[in-house]
């Protein structure tokens, strides 16, 4: 999208929009089979931490870009400020980091596409690739168009997400059990001591700090808002703030609704996912549960997508210093778009697997890297307008955020803490 310093800048909304729709997306069904260990009020203390250290970081970010051209993506930035070694780290994670999150968001969602054809289609089974295929390139045309294309497109599906969101918790936030949220022993079957509970800190973090990273997106609302440093402030918090609200609300219609034991043969199951649909549809009998939830899955899926594909495509753009021309968009589209499709059709199951991957490289390249670039750039560039809250003191609290993550995902991928079961 070409922008000049005559072009109206956008609203807020539309900024907003496109942070709540990146990050309300897989961490709707991950977070709270992730959590079920640690359970509920435990669970809100992880959300908590995480989302304000990912939005204190993706700020720090900001505050970073705002002193290159437009376009400017984390090769610009990293290169100039942490030198070639931390550029190729940077580069390594960010690219395994979006390639892995679009590649996830086409399987689950070709997968949807194709339930929904073969319900169309009635007897009839489509080619099962065909779903992701057609996902990926209707989607990957938005991306082509503009950014503005994504923010009225974010728009529209944070309205469905809403509308939809507010049908599928209604009914359960009415019959929730405040008994199950505490799990208090002797009063649920199954409950245990709080000393069992918080070692699951360890294997809900990453996966609490993946569904709150937006930060492929913030080099592109520094684009989008022409450098407003002000608006792309309140876009970031506001979307970040949208995010922690739904997912808790959400976390507290599911775990209001089943009793922690439930989650073993949940956790046990091999689409946890489904398991955990069918066993709400099983317990809350409201009508049309069980479509109300598939639809809010796919429409925020559809959003993660288009926000992981956009921080792709701009980074990519600038890593190759393609022309943002139509010739020059398509080029990037496709280098942006090909290989996880491709991958889709190799491995057309792997959801699961790939989003467990994320977290250590995201927490390289959204929370150490940004924290190290503002250091640099504060001493570079001492007189920026523009600087985020809490001086040294916060740069080193998100640095120790990003060890304790590391720490955990590592622990979680040798198998010394696993899932709840």
């Amino acid at each position: 999208m070409t922008q000049n310093k005559h072009t109206k800048t956008p609203s807020l909304l539309g900024g907003t929009m496109i942070i709540a729709g990146t990050l309300i997306g897989g961490g709707m069904v991950a977070i709270p089979i992730a959590t079920s260990g640690l359970w509920y009020y435990r669970s809100l203390f992880v959300l908590i931490y995480s989302c304000f250290c990912m939005l204190c970081s993706g700020l720090m970010l900001v505050e970073a870009n705002l002193h290159y051209p437009h376009g400017a993506s984390f090769d610009t930035m990293v290169k100039d400020l942490l030198g070639k070694k931390w550029n190729i780290i940077t580069g390594v994670t960010i690219t395994f980091v979006l390639y892995t999150l679009v590649y996830a968001y086409i399987t689950v969602g070709g997968s949807i596409t194709t339930n929904i054809m073969e319900s169309v289609m009635g007897n009839t089974t489509p080619y099962q690739p065909l779903g992701g295929f057609l996902f990926c390139m209707v989607l990957a045309f938005c991306v082509w168009i503009s950014t503005k294309a994504i923010d009225r497109a974010s728009t529209i599906l944070i309205i469905a997400m809403v509308i939809s969101f507010i049908g599928m918790i209604t009914g359960l936030l009415g019959h929730i059990n405040i008994d199950f949220l505490s799990n208090t022993p002797g009063v649920i079957e199954g409950a245990s001591s709080e000393d069992s509970y918080w070692k699951y800190f360890i294997f809900a973090l990453p996966v609490c700090v993946t569904s709150f990273c937006f930060h492929g997106t913030a080099p592109s609302m520094v684009l989008y808002y022409q450098k407003d440093a002000k608006t792309i402030q309140k876009s970031i918090i506001w979307g970040s703030l949208i995010a922690f609200i739904v997912y808790t609300l959400w976390l507290t219609s599911v775990q209001g609704n089943l009793s922690r034991s439930e989650f073993i043969s949940i956790n046990s199951a091999e689409d946890n996912v489904q398991a955990m649909i069918n066993t709400l549809s099983s317990y809350v009998t409201i009508d049309l549960l069980k479509q109300l939830i598939n639809f809010f899955t796919y429409v925020a899926i559809i959003s993660s997508f288009l926000g992981a594909s956009l921080g792709l495509f701009d980074y990519l753009a600038d890593l190759f210093n393609i022309k943002d021309t139509r010739l020059g968009r398509l080029k990037t589209a496709s280098i942006t778009f090909l290989p996880p499709l491709v991958a889709s059709f190799l491995f057309p199951y792997g959801f699961v697997i790939a989003i467990s991957y994320v977290g250590f490289a995201a927490a390289i390249w959204s929370i150490i890297v940004p924290a190290l670039m503002v250091l640099k750039s504060r001493k570079k560039f001492p007189d920026a307008p523009y600087r985020v809250f809490g001086g040294k003191f916060l740069v080193y609290f998100i640095l120790l955020f990003a060890i304790i993550t590391l720490i955990s995902q590592l622990i979680t991928q040798f198998g010394l803490i696993k899932a709840f079961a």
